[in-house]
């Protein structure tokens, strides 16, 4: 069977937006990472960077997302969900596309045309292509790999109650650093 939406899910570093993209590409289909952003933008009236960062936080931080917020009732970021949820839905039911991140594995894991895929790279690889692609900062960039990845993975727990980057979560999970990004793409492609 053809899977007509691909999902990338990813490590920080790891190369999976470009992935996704160059995939889209190949296949002549969209993709939808920032222009997600920009259509529940639309939708919510809150800015693209709130959204850009409220998608990399559980409400109330890690901390909270080990404990469940459901007795404090909703708040932006599960407005922001609902939003995200619907969109990513209707992008899936009108099109074949690519849709990286955002938890879009699990919102369209009941979905039988859905290829969900796991991006992922030893600290190494991951440290030498943000050094190349983000440049130097503050915090090494380890410490900066290890932060972002914590933060993907309590919003993807607090929202989905499933471990982010398990295996058994995704179709396909493939080492970048290993395989290379265009022989990533050339996989993914192939199982289109």
């Amino acid at each position: 069977m053809k899977n007509r939406v691909i999902t990338i899910s990813r490590e920080f570093g790891s190369g999976g937006r470009t992935i996704g993209k160059k995939t889209a590409q190949k296949l002549g289909i969209p993709c939808y990472d920032n222009e997600l952003i920009e259509q529940i933008a639309a939708q919510s009236g809150f800015a693209p960077d709130y959204i850009q960062h409220t998608g990399e936080e559980a409400p109330g931080g890690v901390l909270a997302a080990a404990l469940s917020h459901r007795g404090t009732g909703p708040n932006n970021a599960d407005y922001l969900w609902k939003i995200q949820y619907k969109v990513i839905t209707e992008l899936a039911q009108k099109e074949p596309c690519v849709i990286v991140g955002r938890c879009a594995d699990y919102i369209l894991r009941d979905t039988a045309d859905c290829l969900r895929v796991f991006i992922h790279a030893d600290m190494e690889f991951r440290s030498q292509r943000i050094l190349r692609e983000y440049g130097q900062r503050e915090l090494s960039p380890e410490q900066r790999l290890k932060e972002k990845d914590k933060r993907r993975a309590a919003y993807h727990r607090f929202y989905t109650d499933m471990k982010w980057g398990r295996a058994q979560n995704y179709d396909i999970p493939l080492n970048s650093g290993n395989l290379g990004i265009d022989r990533c793409v050339e996989l993914i492609a192939s199982l289109h």
